[in-house]
Protein backbone atom coordinates (compact mmCIF):
# COMPACT_ATOMS: atom_id res chain seq x y z
CA UNK A 1 0.00 0.00 0.00
CA UNK A 2 1.39 3.41 -0.95
CA UNK A 3 2.01 5.87 1.83
CA UNK A 4 0.02 9.06 2.27
CA UNK A 5 2.24 12.10 1.83
CA UNK A 6 1.65 14.73 4.54
CA UNK A 7 3.29 18.17 4.31
CA UNK A 8 3.57 20.76 7.07
CA UNK A 9 5.23 24.18 6.96
CA UNK A 10 6.27 26.20 10.01
CA UNK A 11 6.74 29.94 9.46
CA UNK A 12 9.89 31.27 11.10
CA UNK A 13 8.62 34.52 12.59
CA UNK A 14 8.56 33.75 16.30
CA UNK A 15 9.53 31.48 19.18
CA UNK A 16 7.27 28.40 19.58
CA UNK A 17 5.00 28.54 22.61
CA UNK A 18 2.87 26.15 24.68
CA UNK A 19 -0.09 26.59 22.33
CA UNK A 20 2.01 25.70 19.27
CA UNK A 21 3.21 22.55 21.00
CA UNK A 22 -0.18 21.26 22.15
CA UNK A 23 -2.11 22.34 19.06
CA UNK A 24 0.32 21.54 16.24
CA UNK A 25 3.80 20.26 17.10
CA UNK A 26 2.91 17.28 19.28
CA UNK A 27 0.06 15.94 17.07
CA UNK A 28 2.16 16.38 13.91
CA UNK A 29 5.07 14.45 15.39
CA UNK A 30 2.71 11.71 16.55
CA UNK A 31 1.21 11.52 13.06
CA UNK A 32 4.68 11.22 11.50
CA UNK A 33 5.23 7.98 13.42
CA UNK A 34 2.48 6.25 11.44
CA UNK A 35 4.04 3.68 9.09
CA UNK A 36 1.45 4.54 6.43
CA UNK A 37 2.51 8.19 6.37
CA UNK A 38 5.37 9.88 4.54
CA UNK A 39 5.93 13.22 6.27
CA UNK A 40 7.53 16.41 4.99
CA UNK A 41 8.22 19.17 7.53
CA UNK A 42 9.83 22.44 6.48
CA UNK A 43 10.89 25.79 7.89
CA UNK A 44 8.97 28.33 5.83
CA UNK A 45 11.61 31.05 5.93
CA UNK A 46 10.64 32.65 2.60
CA UNK A 47 7.12 33.00 3.97
CA UNK A 48 8.62 34.70 7.02
CA UNK A 49 9.90 37.52 4.82
CA UNK A 50 6.31 38.47 4.03
CA UNK A 51 5.63 39.27 7.69
CA UNK A 52 9.05 40.23 9.00
CA UNK A 53 11.81 42.40 7.54
CA UNK A 54 14.17 41.98 10.49
CA UNK A 55 16.95 39.55 9.46
CA UNK A 56 18.05 38.73 13.00
CA UNK A 57 14.49 37.87 14.01
CA UNK A 58 14.06 35.53 11.03
CA UNK A 59 17.41 33.83 11.69
CA UNK A 60 16.77 33.39 15.43
CA UNK A 61 13.27 32.10 14.80
CA UNK A 62 14.52 29.55 12.26
CA UNK A 63 17.00 28.22 14.82
CA UNK A 64 14.38 28.14 17.55
CA UNK A 65 11.73 26.44 15.41
CA UNK A 66 14.17 23.78 14.18
CA UNK A 67 15.48 23.13 17.69
CA UNK A 68 11.94 22.97 19.09
CA UNK A 69 10.70 20.35 16.64
CA UNK A 70 13.79 18.21 17.11
CA UNK A 71 13.75 18.53 20.91
CA UNK A 72 10.04 17.65 20.89
CA UNK A 73 10.78 14.29 19.30
CA UNK A 74 10.76 14.80 15.53
CA UNK A 75 12.96 12.09 13.99
CA UNK A 76 14.82 13.60 11.00
CA UNK A 77 15.73 10.11 9.78
CA UNK A 78 12.07 9.12 9.62
CA UNK A 79 10.73 12.30 7.99
CA UNK A 80 12.00 14.83 5.44
CA UNK A 81 12.88 17.92 7.51
CA UNK A 82 14.26 20.83 5.51
CA UNK A 83 14.51 24.58 5.14
CA UNK A 84 12.33 26.01 2.38
CA UNK A 85 15.08 28.33 1.15
CA UNK A 86 17.43 25.36 0.63
CA UNK A 87 15.14 23.95 -2.05
CA UNK A 88 15.65 26.29 -5.01
CA UNK A 89 13.24 24.21 -7.05
CA UNK A 90 10.38 25.62 -4.95
CA UNK A 91 11.03 29.19 -6.02
CA UNK A 92 11.36 28.18 -9.67
CA UNK A 93 8.10 26.28 -9.48
CA UNK A 94 6.52 29.35 -7.85
CA UNK A 95 7.26 31.36 -10.99
CA UNK A 96 5.99 28.65 -13.32
CA UNK A 97 2.75 28.46 -11.35
CA UNK A 98 2.47 32.26 -11.24
CA UNK A 99 2.28 32.28 -15.05
CA UNK A 100 -0.92 30.23 -15.01
CA UNK A 101 -2.55 31.66 -11.87
CA UNK A 102 -5.42 34.07 -12.42
CA UNK A 103 -5.07 37.43 -10.73
CA UNK A 104 -8.75 37.23 -9.91
CA UNK A 105 -8.04 34.15 -7.79
CA UNK A 106 -5.40 36.06 -5.81
CA UNK A 107 -7.80 39.00 -5.42
CA UNK A 108 -10.06 36.71 -3.38
CA UNK A 109 -7.36 35.71 -0.86
CA UNK A 110 -8.50 36.53 2.67
CA UNK A 111 -5.30 38.31 3.76
CA UNK A 112 -5.27 40.55 0.69
CA UNK A 113 -8.97 41.34 0.96
CA UNK A 114 -8.55 42.22 4.63
CA UNK A 115 -5.71 44.64 3.83
CA UNK A 116 -7.76 46.32 1.11
CA UNK A 117 -10.83 46.52 3.34
CA UNK A 118 -8.80 48.22 6.07
CA UNK A 119 -7.57 50.81 3.57
CA UNK A 120 -11.09 51.43 2.33
CA UNK A 121 -12.38 51.89 5.87
CA UNK A 122 -9.59 54.41 6.52
CA UNK A 123 -10.47 56.27 3.30
CA UNK A 124 -7.01 55.71 1.83
CA UNK A 125 -6.55 57.14 -1.66
CA UNK A 126 -5.11 53.80 -2.81
CA UNK A 127 -6.93 50.65 -1.65
CA UNK A 128 -3.66 48.76 -2.16
CA UNK A 129 -1.70 51.07 0.14
CA UNK A 130 1.00 49.11 1.98
CA UNK A 131 0.23 45.86 0.15
CA UNK A 132 3.43 44.21 -1.03
CA UNK A 133 3.60 41.54 -3.70
CA UNK A 134 4.77 39.03 -1.10
CA UNK A 135 1.42 39.27 0.63
CA UNK A 136 -0.50 39.26 -2.65
CA UNK A 137 1.36 36.24 -4.08
CA UNK A 138 1.65 34.33 -0.81
CA UNK A 139 -0.87 31.67 -1.93
CA UNK A 140 1.24 30.88 -5.04
CA UNK A 141 4.35 30.23 -2.95
CA UNK A 142 2.30 28.06 -0.61
CA UNK A 143 0.95 26.20 -3.62
CA UNK A 144 4.50 25.56 -4.84
CA UNK A 145 5.49 24.30 -1.39
CA UNK A 146 2.72 21.73 -1.61
CA UNK A 147 2.84 20.73 -5.27
CA UNK A 148 6.64 20.46 -5.38
CA UNK A 149 6.28 17.30 -3.30
CA UNK A 150 2.76 16.38 -4.36
CA UNK A 151 1.54 16.74 -0.79
CA UNK A 152 -1.75 14.90 -0.38
CA UNK A 153 -2.82 15.78 3.16
CA UNK A 154 -2.03 19.29 4.41
CA UNK A 155 -2.74 19.95 8.11
CA UNK A 156 -3.89 23.56 8.45
CA UNK A 157 -5.98 25.82 10.61
CA UNK A 158 -9.40 26.87 9.36
CA UNK A 159 -7.98 30.21 8.19
CA UNK A 160 -5.72 28.37 5.74
CA UNK A 161 -8.36 26.18 4.07
CA UNK A 162 -8.81 28.75 1.29
CA UNK A 163 -5.13 28.47 0.35
CA UNK A 164 -5.40 24.71 -0.06
CA UNK A 165 -8.44 25.21 -2.26
CA UNK A 166 -6.41 27.68 -4.34
CA UNK A 167 -3.60 25.12 -4.61
CA UNK A 168 -6.13 22.61 -5.95
CA UNK A 169 -7.36 25.15 -8.51
CA UNK A 170 -3.84 25.88 -9.73
CA UNK A 171 -2.94 22.17 -9.85
CA UNK A 172 -6.05 21.40 -11.89
CA UNK A 173 -5.30 24.20 -14.33
CA UNK A 174 -1.71 23.01 -14.80
CA UNK A 175 -2.88 19.42 -15.30
CA UNK A 176 -5.42 20.59 -17.89
CA UNK A 177 -2.84 22.65 -19.79
CA UNK A 178 0.17 20.36 -19.63
CA UNK A 179 -1.05 16.89 -18.73
CA UNK A 180 -1.52 15.04 -15.47
CA UNK A 181 1.29 16.18 -13.17
CA UNK A 182 0.10 17.17 -9.71
CA UNK A 183 -1.99 15.43 -7.08
CA UNK A 184 -4.83 17.52 -5.72
CA UNK A 185 -4.03 18.35 -2.08
CA UNK A 186 -6.61 18.09 0.67
CA UNK A 187 -6.80 20.32 3.73
CA UNK A 188 -6.81 18.45 7.02
CA UNK A 189 -8.37 20.44 9.86
CA UNK A 190 -8.30 18.83 13.28
CA UNK A 191 -11.40 20.16 15.00
CA UNK A 192 -10.24 18.46 18.20
CA UNK A 193 -6.90 20.28 18.17
CA UNK A 194 -6.26 21.92 21.50
CA UNK A 195 -6.58 25.69 21.71
CA UNK A 196 -4.51 26.86 24.64
CA UNK A 197 -5.33 30.18 26.35
CA UNK A 198 -2.59 32.71 26.88
CA UNK A 199 -1.75 35.03 29.74
CA UNK A 200 -4.88 37.13 29.21
CA UNK A 201 -7.35 34.29 28.66
CA UNK A 202 -7.55 34.73 24.89
CA UNK A 203 -6.12 32.14 22.53
CA UNK A 204 -2.35 31.98 22.98
CA UNK A 205 -0.97 33.85 19.98
CA UNK A 206 2.04 35.95 19.00
CA UNK A 207 -0.34 38.54 17.57
CA UNK A 208 -1.90 39.02 21.01
CA UNK A 209 1.45 39.17 22.80
CA UNK A 210 0.16 36.71 25.41
CA UNK A 211 2.38 33.68 24.81
CA UNK A 212 4.42 31.46 27.10
CA UNK A 213 7.47 30.23 25.17
CA UNK A 214 7.63 26.45 25.29
CA UNK A 215 11.24 26.26 26.44
CA UNK A 216 11.55 29.51 28.35
CA UNK A 217 14.27 29.55 31.04
CA UNK A 218 13.00 28.25 34.37
CA UNK A 219 12.99 31.57 36.26
CA UNK A 220 11.08 33.46 33.57
CA UNK A 221 8.82 30.48 32.94
CA UNK A 222 7.67 30.69 36.58
CA UNK A 223 7.03 34.43 36.25
CA UNK A 224 4.92 33.92 33.14
CA UNK A 225 2.83 31.21 34.79
CA UNK A 226 2.23 33.57 37.71
CA UNK A 227 0.97 36.23 35.26
CA UNK A 228 -1.87 34.06 33.93
CA UNK A 229 -5.17 35.85 34.48
CA UNK A 230 -7.60 34.36 37.03
CA UNK A 231 -10.77 35.55 38.75
CA UNK A 232 -11.03 36.98 42.27
CA UNK A 233 -12.28 33.88 44.10
CA UNK A 234 -10.48 33.34 47.40
CA UNK A 235 -8.76 30.14 48.62
CA UNK A 236 -11.39 27.76 49.98
CA UNK A 237 -14.10 28.93 47.61
CA UNK A 238 -15.15 26.29 45.05
CA UNK A 239 -13.93 27.10 41.55
CA UNK A 240 -15.09 26.07 38.10
CA UNK A 241 -12.31 24.55 35.98
CA UNK A 242 -14.27 25.24 32.79
CA UNK A 243 -13.01 28.42 31.21
CA UNK A 244 -10.01 28.55 33.54
CA UNK A 245 -6.73 29.12 31.68
CA UNK A 246 -4.67 27.28 34.30
CA UNK A 247 -6.84 24.18 34.04
CA UNK A 248 -6.89 24.33 30.24
CA UNK A 249 -3.09 24.42 30.07
CA UNK A 250 -2.83 21.58 32.59
CA UNK A 251 -5.34 19.53 30.58
CA UNK A 252 -3.21 19.85 27.44
CA UNK A 253 -0.48 17.83 29.14
CA UNK A 254 -2.50 15.29 31.12
CA UNK A 255 -5.05 12.52 30.79
CA UNK A 256 -8.59 12.12 32.12
CA UNK A 257 -7.60 10.63 35.47
CA UNK A 258 -5.26 13.51 36.32
CA UNK A 259 -7.82 16.03 35.15
CA UNK A 260 -10.49 14.41 37.37
CA UNK A 261 -8.21 14.78 40.39
CA UNK A 262 -7.61 18.41 39.55
CA UNK A 263 -11.34 19.04 39.13
CA UNK A 264 -11.78 17.80 42.70
CA UNK A 265 -9.12 20.24 43.92
CA UNK A 266 -11.03 23.04 42.20
CA UNK A 267 -14.23 21.92 43.91
CA UNK A 268 -12.36 21.90 47.22
CA UNK A 269 -11.29 25.52 46.64
CA UNK A 270 -7.62 25.35 45.70
CA UNK A 271 -6.09 28.84 45.84
CA UNK A 272 -4.90 30.45 42.64
CA UNK A 273 -1.41 30.90 44.04
CA UNK A 274 -1.22 27.21 44.90
CA UNK A 275 -2.57 26.24 41.48
CA UNK A 276 -0.01 28.41 39.69
CA UNK A 277 2.78 26.93 41.82
CA UNK A 278 1.54 23.42 41.05
CA UNK A 279 1.22 24.13 37.31
CA UNK A 280 4.71 25.61 37.10
CA UNK A 281 6.29 22.66 38.92
CA UNK A 282 4.33 20.17 36.81
CA UNK A 283 5.19 21.78 33.45
CA UNK A 284 8.76 22.48 34.46
CA UNK A 285 9.30 18.78 35.14
CA UNK A 286 7.25 17.69 32.12
CA UNK A 287 9.38 19.79 29.77
CA UNK A 288 12.74 19.48 31.52
CA UNK A 289 14.40 16.93 29.23
CA UNK A 290 13.03 18.56 26.09
CA UNK A 291 14.21 21.98 27.29
CA UNK A 292 17.70 20.62 27.92
CA UNK A 293 17.83 19.17 24.41
CA UNK A 294 16.47 22.43 22.97
CA UNK A 295 19.17 24.40 24.78
CA UNK A 296 21.84 22.03 23.54
CA UNK A 297 20.69 22.41 19.95
CA UNK A 298 20.40 26.20 20.21
CA UNK A 299 24.00 26.24 21.40
CA UNK A 300 25.09 24.07 18.48
CA UNK A 301 23.75 25.73 15.31
CA UNK A 302 26.24 23.72 13.24
CA UNK A 303 24.32 20.57 14.15
CA UNK A 304 21.05 22.20 13.17
CA UNK A 305 22.60 23.13 9.81
CA UNK A 306 23.86 19.57 9.36
CA UNK A 307 20.43 18.05 10.09
CA UNK A 308 18.66 20.52 7.78
CA UNK A 309 21.24 20.00 5.02
CA UNK A 310 20.67 16.26 5.21
CA UNK A 311 16.93 16.87 5.01
CA UNK A 312 17.42 19.18 2.04
CA UNK A 313 19.30 16.42 0.21
CA UNK A 314 16.32 14.10 0.77
CA UNK A 315 13.91 16.78 -0.40
CA UNK A 316 15.93 17.59 -3.53
CA UNK A 317 16.03 13.89 -4.43
CA UNK A 318 12.29 14.30 -4.96
CA UNK A 319 12.17 17.88 -6.21
CA UNK A 320 14.99 17.96 -8.76
CA UNK A 321 13.77 15.23 -11.15
CA UNK A 322 10.16 16.34 -10.69
CA UNK A 323 10.98 19.93 -11.62
CA UNK A 324 12.90 18.69 -14.67
CA UNK A 325 9.73 16.95 -15.82
CA UNK A 326 7.71 20.12 -15.17
CA UNK A 327 10.23 22.25 -17.10
CA UNK A 328 9.98 19.91 -20.08
CA UNK A 329 6.20 20.05 -20.01
CA UNK A 330 6.10 23.84 -20.14
CA UNK A 331 8.74 24.02 -22.88
CA UNK A 332 11.89 24.87 -20.89
CA UNK A 333 14.19 22.07 -21.98
CA UNK A 334 17.40 21.34 -23.92
CA UNK A 335 17.36 22.40 -27.58
CA UNK A 336 18.36 18.93 -28.71
CA UNK A 337 15.72 16.45 -27.68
Amino acid sequence: MSKTRVLTGITTTGIPHLGNYAGAIRPAIQSSQDDNTESFFFLADYHALIKCHEPDVVRESARSVAATWLASGLDPDRVTFYRQSDIREITELTWILTTITAKGLMNRAHAYKAAVQENVEQNAADPDKGVEMGLFCYPVLMTADILMFNGQKIPVGKDQIQHIEMARDVAQRFNYMYGETFSLPEAVVDDSAMIIPGLDGRKMSKSYGNTIPLFEAEKKFRKLINKIKTNSLEPGEPKDPEGCSLFAIYSAFTGEAEQAEMRQKYADGIGWGDMKKFLFEFLNEELREKREEYTRLMNDPAELDRILAKGADKARAVATPFLEDIRNKVGISPMAR
